[in-house]
């Protein structure tokens, strides 16, 4: 398998196939030639790609973590990558799923983990006190017993 070329000619988006543009700029009657088409109205689209065969190893990567809702993830200061959820590659490479318990619960709370995470499954509780960021929660520094009430309700 190698390299794919796909083209043809469409008509262009940017000035509807005319090969003028009329922008903000140009009134009372007036134009400029197309910056997209060169003012052919014909928009010459080409891709070009290498063929899918397998998924490839990520060379380095010793953890995975479904989301990243906005914290530095890494080793130092103390941190292991652990601390941060996730499971192995080869947890992952291996088809694992994220289940509960894989969240960065150290450092978020389910409603901030699960706004990236998956949205639908973000809590919409009345206790949370979110005002510019979660963090900001009157409960944030005590997220732990947000997780056990979130745990109970997925159960």
């Amino acid at each position: 398998m190698g390299k794919v070329i796909i083209t043809h000619d469409e008509k262009c988006k940017s000035c509807e196939g005319t090969g003028l543009y009329v922008g903000m700029g140009e009134r009372n009657g007036s134009a400029v030639v197309c910056h997209a088409c060169k003012g052919t109205g014909c928009f010459k689209f080409r891709h070009e790609y290498d063929e899918f065969t397998e998924r490839k190893d990520k060379k380095g990567v010793v953890r995975v973590f479904a989301t990243n809702p906005g914290i530095c993830i890494g080793t130092g200061n103390g941190h292991r990558l652990e601390d941060f959820g996730g499971m192995t590659f080869n947890d992952w490479k291996a088809g694992k799923k994220f289940v509960a318990g894989t969240e960065n619960r150290n450092y978020t709370c389910p409603c901030w983990w699960y706004q990236s995470a998956n949205y639908e499954l973000k809590p919409d509780w009345s206790r949370c006190n979110i005002d510019g960021s979660f963090s900001s929660c009157r409960h944030f520094d005590n997220k732990a017993e947000c997780w056990k009430k979130w745990d109970k309700e997925q159960k």
